[in-house]
């Protein structure tokens, strides 16, 4: 019962804390929480005091950045709860290999993400933490009042001690594995008529398809969209078969770092998390995260590099809040392509977006899509048209071609070899990544690596 107070508690400190404040009294309040956060990780984190050495507490921003490496590789010197990083991994997987994600180490709750980057990572939660994390989601994320009855269906890799935090006599949440078969999840759904779900977009997408074909026979008031980059084509498809907007969770290991508000446009959640921005290309307002999250101190996240691509909202956004608002979510840095430039040894960057729009605006027909740079020279496009087609292929081929064509020159970078191939999609445990590059330009003169933190040139804000 007080855990369930709690979560009462932090719904209504998220809902009503900054009401219309200003974003001037946003950023000195934001300020305040920070350095109180900064006091106390440096007196129970040895890895943080060590590293930010004699710096004062009102300097953070000069403190050293950390990235996911540098966090395992110092994790039993970072925590502040004394768990041990092999004992957490091995209680981790073997939660993986059971499918049972209930044990805990005392009151800390163990996860463990996907690793689509390569390595996996570890994040610890305390009692405290949960609540408040429950109650900060429920805030942001509800439709409705707390004291509606609500039926969430959330889909995801794994379960976890904290998700099930939400449940309650009026919210009846169901997590859904990923590793089940899509048939067995359209049953359960049509018998538990959910009105609120979370999946990721490849996921929504074949529930769209189900109820497109009548085998879903659900009607949710809410369609959240969670752990991949939701695809402009698989957006289209979602809305149009339930019939509303697909709204967004962005939230990783690291933290619970933006949700959409009632006009679909994603606000970082400033009033848990800090941002600074690290350029990519000021102009077209692309940047890399780093940030510091002061609301979490049993696994303590401060100046923290992420490695995903975000693109800021130039205009402002109707809801008025004075959270810092995106344009989109475009993926990760590892995922840029980079081709030779017209320059001899000169290595060009190509932001994920441009290669997804190069195909979406190339044809109507195009239902859905993958880029995958194997080389710097060859990349693969493999495509699925809306319908059927019992004539050639070619001119939508061609057309992708041309489109792309105009791309590399408008970056002035040499044309790949492009080849095409029929598009397979298997749902699952993997992410779906529209746009992948799967070979390393590392050694090369003159590139840029993106995300790393010896070569980043980024200009930070």
């Amino acid at each position: 019962m007080m855990e369930k107070l709690v979560i009462v508690w932090y719904y209504l400190l998220t809902k009503y804390r900054m009401g219309r404040t200003s974003r001037e009294r946003l950023e000195q309040w934001q300020e305040r929480r920070i350095q109180r956060h900064i006091q106390f990780v440096r007196s129970r984190s040895a890895f943080y005091k060590e590293l930010w050495g004699e710096l004062p507490d009102s300097d953070w921003r000069q403190f050293p950045i950390i990235e996911k490496s540098e966090m395992m590789e110092q994790f039993n010197r970072l925590n502040t709860v004394g768990v041990d990083r092999e004992e957490a991994f091995a209680l981790a997987l073997q939660a993986e290999a059971s499918r049972d994600f209930t044990p805990m180490i005392g009151s800390i709750t163990i996860g463990m993400s996907s690793g689509t980057s390569g390595s996996r990572g570890l994040f610890l939660v305390s009692t405290k933490e949960r609540m408040a994390w429950a109650g900060t989601v429920l805030a942001k994320v509800l439709p409705r009042s707390l004291f509606h009855h609500e039926r969430i269906a959330f889909f995801l890799r794994a379960d976890s001690n904290l998700y099930g935090s939400v449940g309650s006599r009026r919210l009846q949440f169901r997590f859904y594995d990923l590793l089940d078969p899509l048939t067995e999840q359209v049953d359960r759904l049509n018998r538990q008529q959910p009105t609120i779900i979370a999946a990721p977009p490849s996921l929504l997408r074949a529930l769209a398809e189900a109820v497109e074909s009548g085998r879903l026979e659900i009607r949710p008031h809410k369609i959240l969209s969670v752990a991949e980059v939701l695809d402009p084509l698989d957006c289209e498809r979602i809305e149009a078969a339930f019939g509303q907007k697909v709204h967004q969770i962005y939230q990783c290991t690291e933290g619970f770092l933006a949700v959409t508000c009632a006009h679909g446009t994603l606000h970082i959640n400033e009033d848990i998390v800090a941002v600074e921005k690290q350029y990519l290309d000021e102009s077209l307002s692309k940047f890399v995260p780093i940030i510091t999250d002061f609301s979490r101190t049993t696994q303590p996240i401060v100046r923290y590099r992420l490695n995903d691509i975000l693109t800021e909202r130039a205009e402002p956004c109707p809801c008025g809040s004075p959270h810092m608002a995106l344009e989109r979510i475009e993926g990760r840095c590892d995922d840029l392509f980079y081709l030779e430039g017209l320059l001899e040894g000169e290595l060009v960057p190509v932001f994920p977006d441009f290669i997804s729009r190069a195909i979406i605006s190339a044809s109507a027909e195009v239902e859905e899509y993958r880029a995958v740079q194997h080389a710097l020279d060859s990349v693969e496009i493999s495509i699925r048209l809306k319908q059927e087609r019992h004539g050639s292929t070619d001119p939508i081929q061609h057309s992708i071609l041309e489109s792309l064509n105009r791309l590399w020159a408008s970056v002035n970078c040499n044309a790949p070899s492009v080849q095409f191939t029929e598009l397979n999609r298997t749902l699952g445990i993997q992410k779906l990544r529209r746009v992948e590059r799967r070979f390393s330009p590392h050694g090369r003169k003159g590139e840029i690596l993106v995300g790393t933190a010896s070569t980043f040139t980024g200009k930070e804000k």
